[in-house]
């Protein structure tokens, strides 16, 4: 079982990922993060497999917190969501 934690800061696309998961057996969403401070705190305290990290979110973005899972040892896999396509955006995340 593939465990996941969703960070994205609009409740409709966290309850929609979160709905399309919990319909397959071979995954479990541990938590939903609404940005980048509480999916650093919900990844140290649920040791997800796989964090799904929306880029842009309030507070602290996705590329701030991808940095701070990766200063902290965190080991999970990161996959970013996010509709922005340039470089500005992918570039850091990626970086991080």
């Amino acid at each position: 079982m593939i465990r996941l934690l969703i960070a994205d800061d609009h409740p409709v696309v966290r309850d929609g990922l979160s709905g399309m998961f919990a319909a397959d057996p071979e995954f479990e969403v541990l938590g939903e993060a609404a940005d980048g401070a509480e999916a650093v705190r919900l990844a140290h305290a649920l040791r997800p497999d796989v964090i799904l990290m929306d880029l842009r979110m309030p507070g602290m973005d996705g590329v701030a917190a991808i940095g701070e899972l990766a200063r902290r040892g965190n080991d999970a896999r990161i996959l970013v969501l996010t509709t922005y396509d340039t470089d500005g955006y992918v570039l850091p995340a990626i970086e991080a």
